[in-house]
């Protein structure tokens, strides 16, 4: 970061060039010039609590949870949010004194003084730093002896998010998101004092906020809540499996949410133990920072759309080794076969393809890479923040080693289809009406299709979420994800069913 630049999280320019040293409750510690105390504490390791600080928004000072103490060589301390409070050369902080322990008792009565008591049906409960913060800064009942005032409990901010104004503490994260990050300006705070309320911008609509459902994890409290996955689970239910959301060549590293086998279901339905019940971003650095689109969001879509598991030889059900042997001997006996890559399949399963049929490229085996998913009616195609024209998480490797098949189809594409006696489909995207006539065809993909059943020869093949694997994206950053689920048989794993389809064809 260039010296006077914004730093977020901080009103003020950080000169990373600058260092300054200073003390944080007796301890020597280093910031750099323009930086905050509590950015500087928390790279200390000290904690300081906040409500309304976010490391990648502007400072509103809202909250004041963040209070700390200023000692002085002469006179009394003095006291200030660490989040707005520049560090300054030699200054002795005080995080845990008993005059700011004091305050933030006295903070957190003033915030939990309209918050409703409603923890037990809270979907934040298990995360609400609110929750947190009373057992370590308060503990306390609530020294008033009035009633609580009532505000809307559920308001549509979006068809995606309801607010609970009742549970809102007024922390502004999620306005300044559609304000400094998505842009799209769709929030705002209305009236003053204990009657200021969240509520969409008069001039824009919060549905077109291709971001819009980040404001729920940055919600400090359970205000906002996902209409998609409210009442779902408790996360003290759930775990959450390392993942990249393939809905884009970004590749943006995200957390999928599922049950903890030790927290299985008996008495119903057993495919809610094995379905996504939310998904989160991972911050990435290199790729995403902390946020993902609302396409990520919704990769239950995506990934639990109908399967087909029922091996096929001329339409008819196999078994998965028959299915296996039978496209093993086409390939074997085929003079030409064109090979289509997913773009969906993970840089193992592109190694393993080549390792198996590599050798084989350039005498009778000509492969394509291709695009199995395409921008769909509404979808955003592309931004400057995130979202990526490309539809497909893997293409950047897939292209790497094959040439990209054309739309249109180029005249050496066209050539190379029609002289094909066998077409190899890896993956989505490719038509019956695509493939040339009288050419046996072998498929490999997951999902139902009615095309599946004209296939030559049909394998069911494992998914994103029943495998580990990385994905290269458009920048060439490569990012793991690990397996949710383990797939369930007669599926097979494409990387270890190429070298069973090659096996036939050396």
């Amino acid at each position: 970061m260039s010296t006077g630049t914004r730093r977020k999280g901080s009103n003020e320019p950080v000169n990373v060039g600058k260092t300054l040293d200073f003390f944080i409750n007796g301890v020597p510690c280093t910031a750099f010039q323009g930086e905050s105390v509590l950015q500087a504490a928390r790279r200390a390791g000290v904690d300081v609590p906040h409500f309304c600080w976010h490391p990648e928004l502007s400072v509103p000072g809202n909250c004041r949870i963040c209070m700390v103490e200023v000692e002085q060589d002469a006179g009394d301390p003095w006291f200030d949010i660490g989040c707005n409070m520049p560090v300054t050369a030699g200054m002795r902080v005080l995080t845990e004194s008993d005059t700011v322990k004091k305050l933030r008792r006295e903070t957190m009565q003033f915030i939990t003084l309209n918050h409703p008591v409603d923890c037990g049906i809270c979907n934040k409960a298990g995360e609400c730093i609110l929750q947190d913060y009373h057992y370590e800064h308060n503990g306390k009942a609530s020294l008033s002896s009035d009633r609580k005032n009532h505000a809307t409990k559920f308001y549509p901010l979006s068809d995606r998010i309801m607010l609970d104004n009742e549970r809102c503490i007024m922390c502004t994260r999620c306005v300044r998101f559609t304000h400094e990050v998505s842009e799209s300006h769709a929030l705002a705070a209305v009236y003053r004092g204990d009657h200021a309320l969240i509520r969409p911008a008069e001039d824009a609509n919060f549905n077109d906020d291709a971001y819009s459902d980040n404001v729920i994890d940055i919600c400090p409290v359970g205000a906002l809540l996902s209409r998609e996955n409210l009442d779902h689970a408790r996360v003290w239910y759930t775990k959450a499996t390392p993942s990249v959301c393939p809905g884009c060549s970004r590749g943006c590293s995200v957390n999928i949410w599922h049950r903890k086998p030790e927290w299985a279901l008996k008495a119903l339905d057993p495919q809610l133990n094995v379905r996504i019940e939310r998904v989160t971003p991972l911050e990435n650095v290199d790729v995403n920072g902390p946020w993902i689109c609302n396409k990520g969001r919704d990769l239950a879509r995506i990934f639990e759309r109908p399967r087909a598991t029922q091996a096929m030889v001329k339409g008819q059900a196999a078994t998965l080794e028959a299915a296996t042997q039978r496209a093993a001997a086409l390939l074997a006996g085929a003079t030409s076969v064109v090979a289509l890559v997913s773009s969906w399949g993970s840089n193992e399963e592109l190694a393993a393809f080549h390792a198996a049929f590599g050798s084989q490229c350039g005498s009778r085996l000509t492969a394509f890479s291709k695009a199995d998913h395409l921008p769909q009616p509404g979808e955003v195609l592309e931004d400057q923040l995130l979202i990526k024209s490309d539809k497909n998480p893997n293409l950047t490797a897939a292209t790497a080693r094959y040439p990209l098949l054309s739309p249109t189809d180029t005249p050496s594409t066209a050539a190379a289809l029609a002289s094909a006696d066998v077409v190899l489909v890896w993956g989505e995207g490719v038509d019956a009406a695509m493939l040339p006539a009288g050419a046996a065809v072998i498929r490999l993909e997951s999902y139902e299709q009615p095309y599946l059943a004209t296939a030559d020869v049909f394998i069911p093949i494992s998914i994103q979420t029943e495998r580990a694997g990385h994905y290269t994206n458009f920048a060439g950053t490569v990012t793991p994800f690990a397996a949710c689920f383990e797939s369930k048989a007669p599926i097979a794993h494409a990387e270890s069913l190429f070298a069973q389809l090659a096996g036939g064809a050396t």
